[in-house]
């Protein structure tokens, strides 16, 4: 490598020590404001078909299926019927049992 090719801002490099020392140490947290974090799209509402489609793919009764999700039978099955749809977490979870099934039931498992 060439003398000229490299750029070093002592400063910067100081100042990124810094942070990492006190995000170690507690004295500062990762937020928003202070770090670029790619965050995953809003999950896209489901059919119900495609929960009964999820829960039939993962070989398990509602019951069971509620259990895994952490959700009442109740609720399970007016997904399924459509009278109610899942939002915020469950259907992050939904979403994680339609493309990873195993990983919801190694989950419980724990």
């Amino acid at each position: 490598m060439k003398t000229g090719d490299f750029n070093l801002d002592a400063d910067e490099l100081i100042q990124a020590l810094t942070d990492v020392r006190d995000h170690v140490t507690g004295r500062r947290k990762i937020t928003m404001r202070t770090t670029k974090v790619a965050l995953p799209a809003r999950v896209e509402s489901i059919l119900p078909q495609e929960v009964r489609s999820i829960r039939r793919k993962m070989k398990v009764s509602q019951a069971v299926f509620a259990r895994l999700l952490n959700v009442p039978v109740v609720t399970e099955a007016s997904w399924e019927i459509g009278r109610r749809n899942p939002s915020g977490a469950a259907l992050r979870l939904l979403q994680i049992a339609k493309k990873e099934p195993q990983v919801l039931l190694e989950a419980a498992e724990a």
